[in-house]
């Protein structure tokens, strides 16, 4: 095998993001959409020019023309069809959150592990050559020994009966944009947090609108989230250590267009870097086929996703319960 053949579960609007990434990857082609319904199938796969088009996704998981899948369903469905496509002897590259309770991620790992195919959680960011090279810059010691993340990710949603206002859904900001600064700040601190203490603001259907969020690490470092489905749209990050700091001001999304990264020395003195230009969503289609086809390991492991899920568990429970909750 030279080429991976790609299916979408679904017809989501995210989709429009992971085609050109597939269509313009070395070793990848898209070759199949399937939907509920099938003349949405059809129709979409017209509009799209893609080859094939099923009714429904159990129909595309036993084709032979398939041989990785794209989730991009509602959160509460992307472990169920994760673990179907696993076993039915596809590679699953899945939407944020890969799950939504850490029994859900291991029977992900498990099914991983019976099948030997290969799932990734899709964090696009972490592929991007910006990412990499904050961490290089951590490691090289360019603000000496790291002590604590701050991340926001805000934006309004204002799209009634999206799905992200549901709690049985896997609805909230916290699953939603919430993982992208947590999973920075764990990428950085190269461990899940210990303790966690959570605050949020309910919205009117059951789910957080708004959710504040301080991460403990180990050696008294610590992180801090937030995330709004209520603030105009706002992503930052910032890094502090005992020598410096670094600015992101777009670390999750549209990097490379032109946007400037801050490097700050221990005496305040700034110097500005210009983000790489790339596409993020290719990188993250090719670090996919390079552990089905190369066998090199997924940038974004399970055992990452797992962390990202039992951090989100345990922030959850802290602002429901008002206390810090542990996670050993």
């Amino acid at each position: 095998m030279d080429k991976i053949r790609w299916g979408l579960v679904s017809t989501a609007r995210i989709n429009n993001q992971i085609i050109p990434a597939i269509r313009s990857s070395a070793r990848g082609e898209l070759t199949a959409v399937a939907s509920r319904r099938k003349m949405r199938a059809r129709r979409y796969a017209r509009q799209k020019q893609i080859p094939m088009a099923f009714g429904s996704y159990e129909e595309m998981l036993v084709s032979p023309e398939v041989d990785a899948v794209y989730v991009s369903l509602p959160n509460h469905l992307h472990a169920e069809w994760t673990i179907r496509a696993l076993r039915a002897g596809k590679h699953v590259l899945c939407e944020k959150p890969l799950a939504l309770s850490v029994d859900e991620v291991d029977a992900i790992i498990a099914a991983s592990k019976e099948t030997g195919k290969c799932a990734m959680e899709a964090l696009m960011y972490r592929h991007h050559p910006q990412t990499l090279m904050i961490e290089k810059w951590i490691e090289e010691g360019r603000i000496g020994a790291l002590q604590s993340v701050r991340g926001v990710f805000n934006f309004v949603l204002d799209h009634p009966g999206d799905y992200r206002y549901q709690p049985e859904m896997g609805g909230g900001a916290l699953w939603d944009i919430g993982i992208y600064p947590l999973s920075y700040a764990q990428w950085l601190m190269k461990e899940p947090a210990e303790r966690v203490f959570g605050v949020q603001r309910m919205g009117k259907t059951g789910v957080d609108m708004v959710f504040q969020g301080e991460l403990m690490f180990s050696r008294e470092r610590f992180a801090q989230i937030s995330c709004s489905f209520e603030s105009p749209t706002h992503t930052s990050v910032e890094i502090m250590g005992t020598l410096g700091r670094i600015l992101l001001i777009r670390p999750f999304v549209n990097m490379g267009q032109g946007e400037k990264i801050q490097l700050f020395n221990e005496y305040g003195s700034m110097t500005e870097y210009e983000s790489a230009q790339a596409d993020l969503y290719r990188y993250e289609v090719e670090n996919l086929h390079a552990a089905i086809l190369d066998g090199k390991a997924p940038l974004i492991s399970l055992q990452d996703s797992w962390n990202h899920v039992h951090t989100i568990q345990g922030l959850l429970k802290s602002a429901q319960d008002n206390r810090v909750v542990s996670l050993g």
